[in-house]
C-alpha cells in the first residue's frame, strides 16, 4: 500500500524501519519540529527524523496540523492508509478523512484500557502484571477508535518504563505489518471497543515523581519502575535532593515511621513505608552522576534515623 507515516520519538523507530522494509510504500514521514535541547538549547532533530533522513524518504514537519499548505502537501501525496505511532498531536478531521483506508495506530496498551499519553508508564505504576498493544483506526476521541489487532506482553518483576517501552515498539511494529496484510486482504474486521471498561493513562508531569512514603513499598517500587527513565523518582534526605533509580523490596514485616532510615550499606539504603522496607540500590544526588548506594556512601554520611521526604 502507498501510506504516509506520522512518527517523533524512539517508540515510533521499529515501525518506520519494519515499514521501509516492507514492500509498502512509504511516501512521507511527518514529524513533530525540531526542538532546543541541552543546556545550549541547539535545535535537534526529532528520532523518527534522523531514521527518515537516513532512508531518504520525504518529511515534512508541520508547526499546525491543520495549516493549509501542510494539508495540500498530505492530500498531493494521495496516501491509501496513515500510519500513526507515538506521534504527539491530535489530528483533525481533515487528515483522518483523508486516507481511504483511514488512520491506523499502534497504542501500547491492551485497549480500552489505559487510553492516553503515558499507558506504558501508568500499566507499571498501578502494579499490572501484563500489558500489550492494540492496533487501532483513529476517529476524533482520545484513543477510542475501532480495535484492529491486539497482543498481549507480560510486564517483567525488573521493568521499567524504559525498557518496556523497547519490547512494545517492537512488538507494536510487527503488529503494523501484520494489521496492513489483514487490512488489504480483508481478513481483519474493526471491533468497536467497550467503552465502560476504559482506564486512562494521562501524562505524567515531573511533581508525579515525588515518593510519598506512606504508600506501602511496593506502591513506591512501582512507581520508581514506572516513572524511570522520565520523569524519575525522587525524594530528600535533608536538603539534598535524590533521584531514586533503583530499588527493591526489603524486609515486609519491618516497620518504623514513614521515610525512615533504618540502616545503610554496600546493598543498598534500606527505608521503612506503611508496609515493608523500601531498599534504594541506585541513586543520584543533584548535580552529580548516577551511582550504586554503595558508592554514594563511600563517600557520603548517611545517616539512620533520618527521615527522608521534603
Amino acid at each position: 500500500m502507498k501510506l504516509v507515516f506520522m512518527g517523533t520519538p524512539e517508540f515510533a523507530l521499529p515501525s518506520l524501519n519494519a515499514l521501509h522494509q516492507s514492500g509498502h510504500t512509504v511516501l512521507a514521514v511527518v514529524c513533530q519540529p525540531d526542538r532546543p535541547k541541552g543546556r545550549g538549547g541547539r535545535l535537534t532533530p526529532p528520532p523518527v527524523k534522523a531514521m527518515a533522513e537516513r532512508f531518504e524518504l520525504p518529511i515534512l514537519q508541520p508547526t499546525k496540523m491543520k495549516d493549509p499548505i501542510f494539508l495540500g502537501d498530505l492530500r498531493a501525496l494521495e496516501p491509501e492508509v496513515i500510519v500513526v505511532v507515538a506521534f504527539g498531536r491530535i489530528l483533525p478531521a481533515a487528515i483522518l478523512d483523508l486516507p481511504p483506508r483511514g488512520c491506523i495506530n499502534v497504542h501500547a496498551s491492551l485497549l480500552p484500557k489505559y487510553r492516553g499519553a503515558a499507558p506504558i508508564q501508568w500499566a507499571i505504576i498501578n502494579g499490572e502484571q501484563e500489558t500489550g498493544v492494540t492496533t487501532m483506526r483513529l476517529d476524533p476521541g482520545m484513543d477510542t477508535g475501532d480495535i484492529l489487532l491486539q497482543e498481549r506482553m507480560p510486564i517483567l518483576p525488573e521493568d521499567t518504563a524504559g525498557s518496556l517501552s523497547a519490547r512494545l515498539a517492537e512488538r507494536g511494529a510487527d503488529l503494523m505489518i501484520r494489521t496492513l496484510k489483514g487490512l488489504e486482504s480483508g481478513e481483519i474486521l474493526p471491533v468497536p471497543q467497550d467503552h465502560a471498561q476504559a482506564t486512562l493513562a494521562p501524562i505524567l508531569e515531573k511533581e508525579a515523581g515525588k515518593i510519598d512514603w506512606t504508600q506501602a513499598a511496593v506502591d513506591i517500587l512501582n512507581r520508581v519502575r514506572g516513572l524511570s527513565p522520565w520523569p524519575g523518582a525522587y525524594t530528600f534526605y535533608q536538603d539534598e535532593r535524590w533521584s531514586i533509580w533503583k530499588a527493591k523490596m526489603g524486609d515486609p514485616t519491618a516497620g518504623g515511621a514513614p521515610g525512615t532510615i533504618l540502616k545503610t550499606g554496600r546493598e543498598g539504603i534500606s527505608v521503612a513505608t506503611s508496609q515493608g522496607l523500601l531498599e534504594i540500590l541506585e541513586l543520584q544526588p543533584a548535580n552529580r552522576r548516577r551511582m550504586t548506594a554503595g558508592e554514594f556512601l563511600a563517600g557520603h554520611s548517611v545517616k539512620a534515623g533520618v527521615v527522608l521526604g521534603g
